[in-house]
């Protein structure tokens, strides 16, 4: 059995990595409203107990999942960790004493309790002590509504608004002025002006070296002198290559052996992820892990489609978030990067197999299954592999950015 899913991040006021929302589904073909949400939910269940981990998922952080009113009778939620999820319950369920009863059950078991894009109605006061976070559709909602809500809670502190569907800037500060305490949406990742930024010196060595490595016989003396003329990144690179992901039973010492260990493949992926993370210093960490996930998203893909170069794939899913992260077009950028033709032209004209790679990353991601199914069958890919390859891509990401915050 094979698992469609995609994370959707939830951010705080800080844009720091609140929770993600869960959405899975049996296959790219069973979109809603073909499937309805108590066998979606269901799938949700058993796939966190046969067929994934939610720490793969998840990593620390919460999990906001959607249940119906079956699956909250049937108890669903009691097989999964309350530390770990927030039960999400759907829109489509009425306030009724049904309802409320499952609700005080589950706050007496210790879960976090959310209501989804809520439609404000005066029956859901009986709700509100149970409830810790109420979603809000910003697109859907009028700002005078809104104002009702907050003026409905404002006797229960313990409830938070959380502004669903947020993709701008302009949103995500309307929303923070307006009191919402959670933002989900892709608002982080699209620049939020046009703006040139520097780079720095030690960023100008990283795409200096990003350059070498790009080249089909590298200079390994040449990059060891460049590494050996910086010591904050020889430091990094010792530290990356000794990290135990790479499970070493002999420690790396030398500049030089750190470079032989890492080998061609792994060294440009340790200098595209310690150059993006230096640029994107002042930008959600989420927008950093988002970059590595698609990176080796691609990568993944172009192992399956078996036509297409893994180091291209992997850095046109890295670099397809640079204009957001240096908030400047996307032409400007690649303008200053040493990249492939091929590269630049799916990230600037849309067009080639990387850039249907890219197409179907940012259709994962906010689970358009069905439009995600087209690109599939255009690259011919074994539909079978493609979950994997997004788990696979999840997993990988989080083990980044562990590695690069020791």
């Amino acid at each position: 059995m094979y698992f469609y899913a995609a994370r959707q991040p939830i951010l705080n006021r800080d844009k720091q990595l609140f929770a993600y929302e869960l959405l899975f589904r049996d296959g790219v073909t069973n979109a809603f409203p073909n499937i309805d949400g108590t066998e979606a939910t269901s799938r949700i269940i058993e796939g966190s107990q046969f067929s994934f981990g939610l720490d793969d998922f998840l990593d620390d952080k919460l999990g906001f999942i959607n249940f119906t009113l079956p699956t909250l009778l049937k108890k669903f939620p009691s097989m999964l960790p309350k530390e770990q999820v927030v039960i999400e319950i759907l829109e489509t369920v009425q306030p009724s004493k049904r309802l409320l009863a499952e609700c005080v059950e589950l706050k007496e078991k210790g879960f976090t309790i959310a209501l989804d894009d809520y439609i404000h109605k005066p029956v859901w006061r009986h709700f509100y002590p149970y409830i810790d976070i109420i979603k809000i559709d910003l697109r859907t909602t009028s700002i005078e509504t809104i104002n009702e809500v907050q003026q409905a809670i404002k006797d229960f502190p313990n409830i938070k608004l959380l502004a669903e569907k947020v993709e701008t800037n302009e949103e995500y500060t309307m929303a923070m002025e307006m009191g919402f305490s959670y933002f989900q949406g892709y608002f982080f990742a699209k620049p939020e002006m046009l703006q040139a930024k520097a780079l720095s010196p030690a960023q100008i060595t990283l795409v200096e070296l990003l350059y070498e490595t790009s080249r089909p016989d590298i200079d390994l003396r040449k990059i060891t002198q460049v590494f050996e003329r910086d010591v904050n990144l020889s430091y990094k690179l010792l530290r990356y290559s000794n990290s135990a992901i790479f499970k070493r039973r002999a420690e790396v010492e030398t500049i030089k052996h750190a470079l032989v260990a890492l080998g061609q493949a792994e060294l440009k992926k340790f200098l595209s992820l310690l150059f993006t993370s230096q640029i994107s210093s002042d930008k959600p960490a989420e927008l950093m892990r988002m970059s590595m996930t698609r990176a080796r998203f691609a990568e993944e893909l172009a192992t399956i489609q078996g036509r297409t170069d893994t180091s291209k794939a992997f850095l046109t899913g890295l670099m397809s978030l640079m204009d957001a992260i240096l908030n400047e077009p996307i032409e400007s950028v690649m303008a200053k990067l040493p990249l492939a033709t091929d590269i630049k032209q799916a990230l600037i004209d849309k067009t080639g197999v990387l850039a249907d790679f890219i197409t179907l990353i940012e259709l994962y991601e906010t689970a358009q299954w069905q439009d995600a199914n087209a690109i599939i069958d255009k690259l011919k890919l074994a539909k079978d592999k493609v979950p994997d390859a997004y788990h696979t891509a999840v997993q990988w990401a989080n083990e980044q950015m562990k590695a690069l915050a020791d």
